[in-house]
């Protein structure tokens, strides 16, 4: 079988003959400066540029037969899978459109520091936001009155799916793998990770409760637009790239906010014949109880002990048939961690959830971790019987 039958068969829960090995390797490719390129017949490099912006240089040790290669060509090496097309070829398959006739401008500044400020300004008032190396420093909703600003930016923006980056990404993966998305966030975790923080927003849900639920409702109804593109569109597999964190996302919230919304979007997707995961890569065991109340077809980036909260046992009662994306601590690719530990972990990994199981790294390979032992987990996955 290619990468890419392995991947759906396991979503469509057939019989495979090996597990999927997917770890996603951006953030130490990035953030070691390697140089990646776009695909032939792709010009637009402002995801490539992003992510060289927003991902702090580092200095880790690379091997030197990678450092002229591209992402791809690593993967195709480590005899590993690509998941997402945005971070391994720079190609974004979605677009967000502004009416030309709204009166929004924007204005974006960066610093050497890689301090970026942003303004929109538009007919209903202006919007500031301030991010260093991809981090907010600065939320752009401030006030409740800088809802109906956002209300205003939402309701003259368009999500559109761009098809012909979306089949340069299909060549490109090829056998390799499928191409999936994320893409924005659910209102909450909109509120809290893009637009308010943490603070502001439980602070608006306390004070401002009117004003904040009609706030979360005009996101929704932008969202329902979102949804028929992403509906009917090729893709086959979607991402909900919430970064559900338990610190955050109390169990209260979660039940209020995000059960019923992941509900209705779990139900549309499956009804178009498409599969789902969410990416919950933050602390976890509060949550636990509640995972089975939705219909993922997948959990993403749960990370177990010695770096997460929870013990694999533990996912694996939680989460029963549901495929878990993921699963290796990212720490244990650091050098300081023996080998031995990595290879037992994997294989318990295995042993645990397979074959509901696309093995990964819970969350991301760091810059500075030793990519040999990618190497290693793609040894132990290839002679793994399933």
């Amino acid at each position: 079988m290619t990468y890419r039958e392995r991947i759906m068969r396991t979503f469509k829960k057939e019989k495979i003959d090996r597990i999927v090995w997917q770890p996603r390797i951006y953030y130490w490719f990035y953030g070691n400066r390697l140089k990646n390129k776009l695909p032939n017949g792709y010009e637009d490099s402002k995801t490539l540029d992003a992510l060289y912006s927003n991902i702090q240089p580092y200095n880790g040790s690379v091997p030197e037969r990678y450092k002229n290669k591209t992402m791809i060509e690593v993967y195709d090496d480590l005899n590993a899978s690509p998941r997402y097309p945005q971070e391994v070829l720079g190609v974004n398959i979605f677009k967000l459109e502004v009416d030309d006739a709204s009166g929004i401008k924007m204005f974006v500044t960066e610093d050497k520091q890689g301090e970026r400020t942003t303004v929109i300004e538009t007919p209903e008032g202006t919007l500031k936001e301030v991010t260093r190396h991809g981090y907010h420093t600065e939320y752009p909703v401030k006030t409740p009155k800088d809802y109906k600003v956002m209300k205003y930016i939402l309701d003259n923006t368009e999500f559109q799916f761009d098809e012909e980056a979306f089949e340069i990404a299909d060549r490109e993966f090829g056998k390799r793998g499928v191409v999936q998305s994320f893409y924005p966030r659910s209102p909450l975790q909109r509120l809290i990770i893009d637009y308010m923080g943490f603070k502001n927003t439980i602070l608006a849900l306390n004070y401002h409760p009117g004003e904040i639920e009609e706030f979360l409702g005009a996101i929704e109804e932008w969202d329902d637009r979102m949804y028929k593109v992403l509906l009917n569109s090729p893709l086959k597999v979607l991402n909900f790239g919430e970064n559900i964190d338990a610190n955050l996302d109390s169990p209260r919230l979660f039940e209020e906010y995000l059960v019923p919304y992941y509900k209705k979007r779990v139900k549309q997707i499956h009804q178009n014949n498409k599969f789902c995961h969410i990416h919950m890569d933050g602390s976890l065991k509060p949550l636990l109880p509640l995972l089975n109340e939705i219909d993922f077809d997948g959990i993403e980036a749960a990370t177990p002990q010695p770096q997460g909260d929870v013990t694999l046992g533990e996912l694996k009662e939680a989460m029963g048939d549901t495929i878990l994306l993921d699963g290796i601590p990212a720490l244990l690719f650091l050098p300081e961690y023996p080998k031995k530990e990595l290879e037992e972990f994997a294989i318990q990994v295995l042993e645990l959830f397979s074959p509901n199981l696309i093995l990964g790294i819970s969350d991301e390979l760091p810059p500075n971790a030793d990519i040999e032992k990618v190497r290693l987990v793609s040894d132990i996955v290839e002679n793994y019987q399933v």
